[in-house]
């Protein structure tokens, strides 16, 4: 046994320590700092009404509101913005997070029913409770995507059976495909529900203001920190669910802790600006092909390519749209879509 564990220690946190992996890692994490930030800076600038980079310095400086330019930066720029670099925060660790758990490097939150549960939640909300405001949408979609993750992991682990990945992937497969049908014919037997439903299930960070990046914000915090504090457990449960109680590890603890999570990470964002595909597996295995599978760097790294992903999609989508205005789900699909083909035909996809 204690063979065992010198070899599994070997093979875990202290291959993160290599100097060779810490500095892949930390180049990759600045330059996807840089990276966002000089997008998030020209994001500023970008819309339907092109601003120079040295008014919206100007705005947030010295801002004046008898200024439309001005205006325009604080008020609509500037939230569009920040909310794209939590949203990809979330996807990015939701994203790690479920390909791990499920051990399927093809996984992303939608696993869970997340995307499902949040969808059916506004639909009902469009169509019973007349609700068609975005900080309306935050909290139904919020509570719908938690309901759906409660109801996969109840599913999973019935008749007491172990909550293994084979069986939260069916029964997450399986709830959202009934939930979907459920929503579906909400949405086709009221026009109300259609029109409203329609343009936040494509995702978008149009819209929405302070209030909504508030109400999210706490949920997206206490899942980052939560997924932090899983890495060594998921380090371990790597390794095998025998080896990792040989070393203490709690293995349904960690499991739970990893889902709900997601719940909070992914559950947030979507409530925040729709299902946003691509981001939370894309940025996964950007950071998988260079730091591997040790979760000390892949979450925090998955955490920063998310945010910048999301950012440069919208922004590219804006400007090759302009002055029209791309929703930033598409914009992270057509992005995100020849990014992933690029990384898969290179042969640097890690395994799991």
């Amino acid at each position: 046994m204690t063979r065992i564990a010198a070899s599994v220690a070997g093979r875990g946190p202290a291959m993160t320590a290599r100097p060779a992996l810490r500095g892949r890692a930390l180049l990759l994490l600045t330059g996807s700092a840089v990276a966002t930030a000089v997008a998030t800076l020209v994001g500023f600038g970008i819309g339907s009404h092109p601003i120079p980079v040295a008014t919206v310095v100007e705005a947030i400086l010295d801002y004046d509101p008898q200024n439309a330019d001005h205006v325009i930066v604080l008020a609509s720029r500037i939230p569009r913005v920040v909310l794209g670099v939590i949203v990809g925060a979330g996807l990015g660790a939701a994203g790690a997070l479920m390909q791990s758990l499920t051990r399927n490097p093809l996984a992303d939150p939608g696993i869970l029913g997340i995307n499902a549960g949040a969808a059916l939640l506004i639909t009902i909300g469009i169509a019973y409770l007349g609700v068609t405001d975005v900080s309306g949408y935050v909290w139904l979609a919020f509570i719908g995507a938690a309901g759906a993750a409660v109801i996969v992991h109840a599913l999973g682990t019935a008749h007491r059976s172990a909550a293994t990945p084979v069986r939260i992937a069916l029964a997450g497969t399986a709830v959202s495909i009934a939930i979907a049908a459920v929503t579906q014919i909400v949405v086709l037997n009221n026009e109300t529900a259609f029109l409203y439903f329609r343009y936040w299930s494509v995702g978008s960070l149009q819209g929405r203001g302070f209030d909504v990046i508030l109400s999210v914000l706490p949920f997206l915090a206490v899942g980052i920190l939560l997924a932090l504090a899983l890495a060594r457990p998921l380090d371990a449960l790597a390794l095998g669910e025998d080896t990792a109680r040989s070393l203490g590890t709690p293995v349904g603890a960690t499991r739970i802790g990893t889902a709900a999570a997601v719940v909070l990470l992914a559950g947030a964002a979507t409530a925040a600006a729709g299902p946003i595909g691509f981001i939370g597996l894309a940025a996964a295995h950007i950071v998988r092909s260079v730091t591997g599978n040790a979760h000390r760097w892949l979450l925090p790294c998955s955490i920063v390519v998310g945010a910048g992903l999301l950012v440069i999609a919208d922004a590219v989508g804006r400007a090759l749209a302009a002055p029209a205005d791309l929703q930033s789900g598409i914009a992270a699909a057509l992005l995100g879509s020849p990014l992933f083909i690029l990384l898969v035909r290179s042969r640097r996809v890690a395994s799991l």
